[in-house]
């Protein structure tokens, strides 16, 4: 799973501490383009909880219309093949349009 994979949190960014030097970076710099990064973490953390919920969402989707189509289509009598269908199909069209069928 992604969030056993990812090492850092808003949270972690948020409070992660640098240590300053004679020639360092200037710390309003470093906080404004953290803070940045953890708007974007968090947005990134709210699309993937999303997305997982609309997965979900679909996979329980997905089950209930393969359940209700199994359920509502009927199957062939055993021992019917495709030749068995057509030539009663055949035979219905013929008993149903008689003579208008070859015209």
């Amino acid at each position: 799973m992604l969030s056993d994979k990812v090492k850092l949190t808003a949270k972690d960014i948020l409070e992660k501490e640098f240590k300053t030097a004679m020639r360092g970076y200037k710390q309003e710099d470093v906080d404004q383009f953290l803070d940045l990064i953890i708007k974007d973490y968090e947005l990134f953390h709210q699309e993937i909880e999303d997305l997982r919920q609309e997965n979900m969402r679909l996979k329980r989707l997905s089950e209930e219309t393969t359940r209700r189509s199994s359920v509502q289509q009927p199957s062939a009598a055993p021992g019917t093949t495709n030749f068995d269908i057509l030539k009663r199909l055949s035979n219905l069209e013929k008993h149903v349009f008689g003579s208008k069928l070859y015209e």
